[in-house]
C-alpha cells in the first residue's frame, strides 16, 4: 500500500482528497499548512506528496525546497496541485524540482493518473537502484579484499623479515625494504582516501545547498595547477619524462583540490595503462563557457562495452594484466565534473590510444559578456 501525504490548507479539500485517495487504497497522512507538511514529510517519508502553493506559514514552493534539500526526502516524487497555473508558476515549481503540475479544479481520474505515473517511474528508479546497488557489492567483493590485502601483505612481509633479520641487512638493504613499505602505505592510503571521497561525493550530490557551495569556489591559475598534478603524479610511476603539455591557461569555477584531484586520477591511468616511453599529452583550450581539457594515453585502451560499463569498483581483464587500483579513479572524475556543472567523455581505440576530455566550467568572472 503506497502511502500518501496530502498538504492542504483548505480544510473541504484536504478531507475529500483524504478520503478519495483512501477508497482507492492509498495509506493517507494529511497536513493543513507547509510547515506541518514538511514535519509530517520527514517522520513518514511517504511515497508521494500532493502540495497546494498557497499556504500559510510556509507555501508549496518552500515545502519543496525544504525537502530537496535533505537526503532521505529528496528524491520523493512531488505534485503541486493548485488553482495558481500560469507559465511563470509552471517554470517556478519544476525548477524547483517538482515532478507535477495539476490544476484545480481536476478530475479524480487526472490525479490518479498522475499519482500512478509518478509511483511507477519511483518504482523502476528504485528497482534500477538496487540492480546498481547489487553490482557494486559484487564488484566490491572483487576489487576491494584483494587492494587491501596486497599493500598490507607488503608491509607485514617487509616488517616482519627487518625483525627477523635485522643485523643481517646492510644499510642499503634496509633503505630498499623501508622504501617498499612506504610504497605500499602510500597505496593503501590513497585506496581509503578514494574510498571515502567518493561516498562524500555522493552525498554532497544530494544536498542543493552543498553543490552550490562547491560551485561557488574559483582557481584562477587553472595552468599551474595542472602542471603541478600532473608532474607529482607522472613522477611517482617514474614518467614525468613522458608527459607533453600545450595548456591555456584560464579560471575555473572550481576549487584548486578538486582540480588538482581530477588530474592526479587522469595521470595515474594514463600511466597505469601504457608502457614507459610512450607519450601522454595534458591539452587544455579555452573556450566560450569551459576550459577544455584532455589527457591522452597509447595504452592498451578500451573497448566501447567496457567503456558503457564504467562505474565504482569496477575493473577490466584483471587476469590478463597485473592491475593496481579500485576502478574508483574514473567514477570520482565523473561526480567531481558533474557536480561543477562540466561535463566529460572518454574516447578509446583498443591497443591505440584513449584520451579523457573535461570541460570545466570557466569562472563567471571571466564570461564573454
Amino acid at each position: 500500500m503506497a502511502k500518501v501525504l496530502v498538504i492542504e490548507d483548505e480544510e473541504t479539500i484536504r478531507e475529500n482528497l483524504v478520503e478519495l485517495l483512501e477508497i482507492e487504497d492509498f495509506d493517507v497522512i494529511s497536513a493543513e499548512n507547509g510547515k506541518l507538511g514538511v514535519q509530517q514529510a520527514h517522520k513518514h517519508l511517504p511515497d508521494l506528496i500532493l502540495c497546494d502553493v498557497m499556504m500559510p506559514e510556509l507555501d508549496g514552493y518552500g515545502v519543496l525546497k525544504e525537502l530537496r534539500s535533505h537526503m532521505e526526502t529528496a528524491t520523493i516524487p512531488f505534485i503541486f496541485l493548485t488553482a495558481k497555473a500560469d507559465r511563470d508558476d509552471l517554470r517556478e515549481g519544476m525548477n524547483l524540482g517538482a515532478d507535477d503540475y495539476l490544476t484545480k479544479p481536476c478530475s479524480m481520474e487526472e490525479l490518479l493518473t498522475a499519482i500512478a505515473i509518478r509511483l511507477e517511474k519511483q518504482s523502476l528508479i528504485k528497482q534500477q537502484s538496487e540492480i546498481q546497488m547489487r553490482e557494486l557489492r559484487e564488484n566490491i567483493t572483487h576489487s576491494l579484499p584483494h587492494e587491501l590485502r596486497t599493500p598490507l601483505n607488503g608491509i607485514i612481509s617487509n616488517t616482519e623479515l627487518l625483525l627477523s633479520n635485522l643485523d643481517l641487512f646492510e644499510p642499503d638493504e634496509i633503505k630498499e625494504i623501508l622504501q617498499d613499505i612506504r610504497i605500499s602505505g602510500r597505496r593503501l592510503y590513497r585506496l581509503i582516501i578514494n574510498f571515502l571521497l567518493y561516498a562524500d561525493l555522493e552525498i554532497i550530490g544530494l544536498n542543493v545547498e552543498k553543490v552550490r557551495s562547491l560551485r561557488s569556489i574559483q582557481v584562477k591559475d587553472s595552468q599551474s595547477v595542472i602542471i603541478k598534478a600532473a608532474t607529482q603524479q607522472a613522477q611517482e610511476h617514474q614518467r614525468e619524462t613522458d608527459l607533453e603539455f600545450d595548456l591555456e591557461n584560464a579560471t575555473v569555477q572550481m576549487a584548486a583540490n578538486q582540480l588538482e584531484k581530477l588530474v592526479v586520477e587522469l595521470i595515474d591511468n594514463a600511466c597505469k595503462f601504457s608502457e614507459p616511453g610512450t607519450p601522454i599529452q595534458v591539452i587544455s583550450q579555452v573556450g566560450e563557457e569551459f576550459l577544455l581539457l584532455k589527457i591522452s594515453d597509447r595504452g592498451r585502451g578500451m573497448t566501447p562495452e567496457q567503456v558503457s560499463k564504467i562505474g565504482a569498483h569496477i575493473q577490466f581483464e584483471r587476469k590478463l594484466y597485473e592491475q593496481q587500483g579500485s576502478g574508483l579513479g574514473l567514477s570520482i572524475i565523473k561526480c567531481i565534473v558533474e557536480l561543477h556543472g562540466g561535463q566529460w567523455r572518454l574516447e578509446s581505440e583498443p591497443n591505440q590510444q584513449t584520451t579523457i576530455s573535461l570541460e570545466l566550467p570557466l569562472g563567471l568572472d571571466v564570461l564573454p559578456s
